[in-house]
């Protein structure tokens, strides 16, 4: 008896495949969206960092100082009129700063997002993350939407090449003015950053207007941090809806 194939998006075989690459690409999009609809995930305050971060070493206060600020955010959060959470906590799912701002928001009993990626090294989703809320990208650009698409706020902490990556992808976009919202971004260890980046010079050479070193901010302890992002978030209305498909700012519009 001659047997079925497999439909075609059953089949490992196609969906592995070259050909299938832009169903994988879609699926990365799909599938955060349906579940941060599901659990009523609207808005995240975003933590960028080192994942070679360790308590007692070189960046060891960024660990600590991480963890409280993750923590005071969620009990923020939490303190907010209705119900549930406003704004959860969102790191890359990994090791190091990543860890600690998971660990930060479950210490003040709260949810927060793992936005994982697979690599040869270092990169393992921690035990941190509110089950159901960790997510494993294999693309880059894929696992950046998702941090641009909800975020409300920004915290960078000392980091590397991913770290850079991550927060010039939110600065060009505030800076072009694609987004749809203002995104605060707070550079957190102002000396690491004055030091790897001269922004100033970046001005004086005329390579970024005056007026984009207005879109971050510096910050050296949580709680400044926590005041700083009390004043400058914009808070998500309880009735806005879970994320539809990513929006832009409309050409031309303010």
């Amino acid at each position: 008896m001659a047997h079925s194939p497999p439909l075609a998006y059953h089949d490992p075989r196609f969906i592995d495949s070259d050909e299938g690459r832009p169903i994988r690409i879609v699926s990365e999009y799909l599938y955060p969206m349906r579940t941060f609809s599901e659990a009523s995930v609207t808005a995240t305050v975003v933590f960028f960092g080192s994942a070679r971060a360790r308590s007692g070493g070189v960046l060891g206060r960024y660990v600590d100082e991480a963890t409280e600020l993750a923590r005071l955010v969620t009990e923020w959060s939490r303190s907010l009129p209705g119900v549930g959470e406003r704004l959860i906590v969102c790191s890359g799912g990994g090791p190091g700063i990543m860890e600690a701002a998971n660990r930060g928001a479950a210490l003040a009993g709260g949810s927060s997002i793992g936005l994982n990626i697979g690599l040869p090294q270092e990169q393992r989703p921690n035990s941190f993350i509110t089950p159901g809320l960790s997510f494993e990208f294999h693309y880059f650009f894929m696992r950046k939407l998702w941090f641009a698409h909800l975020a409300h706020a920004l915290v960078a902490f000392p980091g590397g090449f991913g770290t850079f990556d991550e927060l010039f992808e939110i600065l060009t976009l505030a800076q072009t003015r694609k987004l749809d919202r203002d995104i605060p971004v707070l550079l957190y260890g102002s000396s690491y950053w004055k030091e790897v980046v001269n922004f100033e010079a970046l001005a004086r050479h005329g390579t970024i207007a005056p007026e984009d070193l207005t879109l971050f901010s510096f910050v050296d302890d949580p709680q400044t941090a926590l005041a700083e992002l009390k004043r400058r978030i914009v808070l998500p209305h309880e009735s806005e809806r879970a994320p539809c498909f990513a929006k832009s700012r409309v050409p031309g519009a303010g």
